[in-house]
């Protein structure tokens, strides 16, 4: 047998049936469905034309059901009970009982920054929520999305992919950092020259020795040396408090650094531009009522940031 084309099927036939089937009336049937008792005859006459047999036959008070239609009941049951289902999934979303996975590209930075707060902010209102942090290449982040292997992503976005909605979160800039006591690094101001001379850390992940604050500083005509390149940002706090280099950084990453005694935070002395840190989404994700939760949870957390 061939497969039936849905399409041209009205499925609430369905329903009519699974009330028929409990209600054993067409009168009460109508009723429970807020039809009148001709649209409920039509509906049973459609029924008995789309199976193929009578269905109900009445015997004594009571519509009974036919052989085939106690055959056809749990399956019909099945897959109103299914259908219901998923509409209730789609429209509903709690927090307080729900047990999503959520996966997240995030650098080390961001991570550090918002995952704290919003931990503790889930212990309280969704301690069944967990999540996992996945690092990833901006250039890839498009296809993450689509592919749904991420639920969205954190970062600095200047050209979002397509098909992908980004909302700001905090706003950053460069600070300096250095070891305190470094004896170049002084109370007063220093100089773009003195900055240059100095021995520099840098963070990058393209496996280059060139930053932002090169280019800055190539508008100086200067040029600094890169002591140290590393992939992994968190690392250079404690780096650069036990060493005589020096490194720009995020300043939200060494706030609390700072009140170790170990690290002294300055002004770099050349212009720095700031920049945006934003989450991104998948269109195709945009309505979902889990997606939307984990954005406004993180929006609430980076308000305080």
């Amino acid at each position: 047998m061939g497969l039936i084309d849905l399409s041209a099927i009205d499925l609430n036939l369905l329903v009519a049936f699974e009330a028929l089937f409990e209600e054993r009336s067409v009168t009460a049937a109508a009723q429970k469905m807020y039809l009148g008792q001709p649209a409920m005859n039509a509906s049973l006459a459609r029924l008995r034309i789309l199976f193929q047999d009578e269905l109900f036959l009445r015997i004594g008070r009571e519509m009974q059901p036919t052989a085939k239609a106690l055959e056809i009941a749990p399956d019909i049951r099945t897959a109103l009970e299914q259908i219901r289902q998923i509409l209730a999934v789609s429209k509903i979303f709690d927090p307080a009982t729900a047990k999503n996975t959520f996966k997240i590209a995030s650098s080390d930075y961001t991570s550090y920054v918002v995952m704290p707060k919003l931990l503790e902010l889930c212990r309280r209102t969704a301690p069944n929520i967990d999540f996992r942090l996945i690092g990833f290449a901006k250039d890839c982040v498009g296809e993450l999305l689509e592919q749904r292997e991420i639920d969205l992503a954190l970062g600095v976005f200047q050209n979002p992919p397509r098909q992908t909605i980004q909302m700001p979160l905090f706003p950053e800039h460069f600070v300096g950092i250095c070891r305190r006591g470094h004896p170049m690094i002084t109370q007063d101001a220093i100089t773009p020259e003195t900055f240059a001379n100095l021995l520099h850390a840098l963070f990058t992940i393209r496996r280059d020795e060139v930053g932002e604050i090169d280019q800055v500083l190539a508008k100086y005509n200067l040029q600094r040396r890169v002591a140290l390149t590393t992939p992994h940002l968190l690392v250079l706090p404690e780096i650069i408090s036990s060493s005589d280099l020096v490194s720009a950084v995020p300043s939200r990453l060494v706030e609390s650094f700072a009140y170790r005694g170990t690290l002294e935070i300055f002004e770099i002395p050349v212009k720095t531009e700031p920049w945006m840190i934003s989450m991104l989404w998948s269109k195709l994700t945009d309505q979902d009522q889990a997606n939307i939760w984990l954005r406004q949870m993180l929006k609430s957390v980076c308000e305080g940031i």
